[in-house]
């Protein structure tokens, strides 16, 4: 499945600002296929294993307690050139950098709560979906 998978996760301020439906729309319109979906929250352990590639960064607290201080829609997402392309149709972190009409230029609040998480690469996407899914729920 590497090179036609991805992970995201629809961030905690973005659920709050009741964007669930319009994002999954713009993924869907970009030729995505939903994989696996579901809404949870992050607990603070797990804030702190699925980022503990940041866990020197100085953001890194401050990461993890946004992550879990709401729920979240995770979901594996499946086209080709998956990870590009949907890091493509997010834009750029930092929304007041991202291209018009990219996800986090429509919902992102700011550099921290940017709406949503995009896998950086084919492994990763791997990775981050299996610690959000089950074999059994990704179909």
């Amino acid at each position: 499945m590497s090179g036609k998978i991805t992970f995201t996760m629809i961030k905690p301020d973005a659920v709050a600002d009741g964007h669930i439906g319009a994002i999954l729309g713009k993924i869907a319109d970009a030729g995505f296929k939903f994989k696996a979906l579901k809404l949870t929250q992050l607990t603070v352990a797990d804030a702190k294993k699925f980022y503990e590639v940041h866990a020197e960064r100085p953001f890194y607290g401050e990461l993890v307690e946004f992550m879990s201080s709401g729920p979240i829609v995770a979901a594996v997402l499946e086209k080709d050139n998956a990870v590009e392309d949907f890091r493509a149709l997010i834009g750029a972190t930092n929304p007041a950098d991202a291209a018009e009409g990219t996800i986090r230029k429509m919902f992102a609040r700011s550099v921290g709560e940017n709406a949503v998480h995009g896998s950086d690469s084919d492994d990763n996407a791997l990775i981050e979906a299996q610690f959000h899914f089950s074999g059994r729920e990704v179909f």
